[in-house]
């Protein structure tokens, strides 16, 4: 994996640059996804960005650099939603079981159907025969993990291990929605099932670890 040498640029050249950056990983997402890493070129990349090849590799050095930036911009975007519904929904002084519920109801009905989680999804399942490169550590159930563990020393929650218990409440809830999503995706699941699910999922969850 190349690095691309950085430059001082001036203000313009910089705004120009960014622009083109943006442009390039915007063009790099859609054919990853679309094609996977092997079947998807730079030429392709530069003529959807309507930049030169030079350029990309200018920017990324390599596709490798540059499928890894796209995977590291999309994991990001999505660590951010679940953030925001962390700090949201978790909050000191609400009902444990409706916070929880809420959480991971707002994550499923909003973020599973994004096109961000989509992204994400279709671009790790096909690092495994493209590049060889480590992808970005996600830093989602680790938001989770620091909220249980501010959660069990303020005594709503007994969790020893906050990564277990972080990977529980998700194993329970939001993956079940997913496995009741892709066991059928042409038949529409609908939204009181999937609340079922997450309540059921709750409750188990609050019964090991309250």
């Amino acid at each position: 994996m190349v690095t691309p040498r950085p430059t001082w640029q001036t203000p313009g050249r910089q705004r120009r640059a960014e622009t083109k950056r943006a442009a390039i990983l915007d063009a790099a997402e859609e054919l990853f996804v679309a094609s996977g890493f092997e079947l998807t070129s730079v030429d392709a990349i530069a003529a959807r960005a309507t930049v030169s090849k030079r350029t990309v590799y200018d920017h990324f050095g390599d596709k490798e650099s540059l499928f890894y930036s796209v995977l590291t911009r999309v994991n990001d975007a999505l660590v951010a939603v679940i953030r925001a519904a962390t700090e949201q929904e978790l909050t000191d002084g609400r009902d444990l079981r409706e916070a929880l519920f809420a959480f991971a109801q707002r994550l499923t009905t909003e973020t599973l159907p994004s096109s961000t989680y989509v992204a994400f999804r279709r671009l790790n399942a096909r690092t495994s025969p493209a590049p060889r490169v480590a992808a970005p550590t996600s830093e989602a159930r680790g938001v989770l993990e620091e909220r249980f563990a501010q959660l069990a020393a303020q005594g709503e929650l007994e969790v020893h291990d906050p990564r277990r218990a972080a990977q529980h409440f998700v194993a329970l809830t939001m993956r079940l929605v997913i496995e009741a999503i892709d066991q059928d995706p042409t038949a529409a699941v609908s939204r009181s099932e999937l609340q079922a699910i997450i309540a059921d999922g709750v409750d188990v969850f609050l019964r090991a670890y309250r």
